[in-house]
């Protein structure tokens, strides 16, 4: 089994905005390591035969008929956003400009 390192952890939380200390790291890359593993396991399962499913009771089917209708007016959608800025909602920037290579 292929072990995760300590990079890939770092680059995980990196993408993920998320500083972690040094316990942290060696937390993650542990448990990552473990959830591949199971995964590795999982992959390993003979399959064959089995129909994909959903929901295991057929009878149950939460979903509804697709069916057109009128958009609510703009003003009544908007009117729910906690910041509206020139007829859109706004939010705030999530994403900076670019800091190097990976």
């Amino acid at each position: 089994m292929d072990m995760i390192n300590r990079d890939e952890v770092l680059h995980v939380a990196k993408l993920a905005r998320l500083e972690l200390s040094e316990d942290e790291i060696v937390s993650f890359t542990a448990q990552f390591g473990s959830i591949l593993g199971y995964i590795n396991q999982l992959s390993e399962a003979d399959v064959a035969g089995v129909e994909p499913t959903c929901f295991i009771e057929p009878s149950h089917d939460p979903l509804r008929d697709d069916e057109e209708c009128e958009s609510p007016p703009t003003q009544t959608l908007l009117a729910n956003g906690p910041s509206v800025k020139k007829g859109h909602f706004a939010v705030p920037k999530v994403l900076g400009p670019p800091t190097g290579g990976v």
